[in-house]
């Protein structure tokens, strides 16, 4: 009786790790997602220093949460200011999200038919590429209100 029990058990540890339910293997990949998924109240996004309304922000992280992923650029060690500071005349949105205890900086650079994404997390960083059409016209047409603005 007792090997029986224990046998049933082993077996149902068995199939739960082997097919894990639908919830688990969804929060286990989000943990180890390259593209996050965005909360607009967890995060701050600016501008050329300037913080973005809070419904800007909102259209902002609903864009960028329905971005495609493209591609990733590989960082070889030492070219890291390179992906963080580019040589580009682009002013990127910066946005700031706190994750628990860790500080995550991304960097959304638009160009005309894409869109680069750098992603700080202390000394690691990483870089790629989306694909928003929506994105893209919310960055110009952003561009042209801050320059009015200014």
């Amino acid at each position: 009786m007792t090997w029986t029990v224990i046998t049933l058990a082993i077996g149902i540890i068995i199939k739960f790790v082997m097919s894990p339910p639908s919830a688990v293997v969804e929060w286990v990949i989000s943990r180890f997602a390259l593209h996050p998924k965005l909360n607009s109240k967890d995060v701050t996004v600016t501008f050329n220093g300037k913080l973005l309304e809070e419904e800007e922000k909102i259209t902002f992280t609903n864009y960028f949460n329905e971005a495609t992923f493209l591609k990733k650029y590989y960082i070889f060690p030492g070219n890291e200011k390179l992906f963080l500071f580019p040589e580009t005349n682009v002013t990127p949105f910066v946005i700031n999200v706190k994750k628990g205890k860790k500080d995550v900086k991304i960097f959304v650079y638009s160009y005309d038919d894409h869109v680069d994404v750098v992603k700080q997390c202390k000394k690691k960083v990483v870089s790629y590429s989306l694909g928003s059409d929506n994105l893209q016209k919310f960055t110009i047409s952003t561009k042209t209100k801050s320059e009015l603005l200014s």
